[in-house]
């Protein structure tokens, strides 16, 4: 590793042993728990810059799924990639921590959809949300599902690009932010973990595993936590959101803000779907602030 990766990543991470698989996380600090869930094509990463704002008075634990960042990347033979493995694995960590209370959940992308059915699963756990350009629910009726994720999800043409080109991780790493575009040396950096073709597993998975309609593989247990989730509307809530993702857009804030009208928002008209990169110097503070105005109500 480089001594940009090191400076921009100065953590020694650890691994749990899941059904064979070493599944990567970082457990940061001490204090009431944080527990931080990222999307796809990003990795624990993602969160580096909020992990060291709170690790001076929250414990922040930050997994990288199987097939990302630092954890194992097996084939369809070893693994099965899934919604309902993915919160499987998150409960795993997180009852071998020993962390079954007092949870503040932050979540970004595919990691709302887990983070939450796992929140569904276990609410007694929760006592805070931070919700960052992200669904727990199904794409909204007025939002049309982008051809770039169709193309991805469904065509083999899709898998080249994904497993062949490193398309989506690429991408993502120049599209995901708008008003401070990623440099070169960073785009390396979300990209680092996927490398190979194997080593995009995951990120292909995620993309075919989005359930659409009844049927698709998925579809229920995102029905389940949809219908779930309104259980969390005496929680405190901070929503931070970039209005130019072109897949989280404002379809799916304003179906937040409908479910959780009570929650505090903060909507970036000129950010993207990076928003911990893109307004990071004004996000991060406010997680913060806001973890310590709510402390007191736990």
């Amino acid at each position: 590793m480089n001594s940009y990766f090191s400076q921009e990543y100065p953590f020694t991470g650890k691994k749990l042993e899941l059904n064979g698989l070493n599944y990567h996380y970082l457990d940061e600090g001490s204090g009431s728990t944080v527990v931080m869930v990222h999307g796809n094509p990003s990795w624990s990463f993602y969160y580096r810059n909020l992990v060291l704002a709170l690790r001076d008075r929250y414990r922040c634990i930050v997994p990288d799924h199987i097939g990302c960042g630092f954890s194992d990347k097996p084939g369809d033979d070893r693994y099965d990639y899934t919604l309902a493995q993915r919160v499987d694995d998150l409960e795993r960590l997180l009852d071998q921590l020993g962390l079954v209370d007092n949870i503040t959940l932050v979540v970004h992308d595919w990691g709302g959809m887990i983070g939450m059915a796992y929140a569904v699963r276990h609410p007694e756990r929760i006592s805070r949300l931070v919700i960052l350009n992200t669904g727990a629910f199904h794409l909204p009726k007025t939002k049309v599902f982008p051809p770039a994720l169709d193309i991805c999800r469904n065509t083999a043409f899709g898998t080249l690009l994904v497993r062949g080109l490193n398309a989506f991780s690429v991408g993502a790493s120049y599209v995901g932010c708008k008003r401070n575009p990623m440099n070169a040396e960073l785009r390396s950096l979300y990209q680092l973990p996927y490398d190979s073709w194997q080593n995009r597993i995951a990120t292909l998975r995620f993309v075919q595993d989005i359930p659409l309609r009844p049927g698709d593989r998925g579809y229920d247990l995102v029905s389940a936590v949809s219908d779930g989730i309104d259980q969390f509307k005496n929680l405190p809530m901070l929503i931070c959101w970039g209005e130019l993702d072109f897949v989280f857009d404002g379809h799916f804030l304003a179906e937040w803000q409908r479910r959780f009208p009570d929650a505090e928002v903060h909507s970036y008209p000129d950010c993207g779907h990076y928003i911990l990169e893109d307004a990071r110097e004004e996000v991060v503070p406010l997680i913060r602030e806001f973890l310590e105005q709510t402390k007191v109500s736990l």
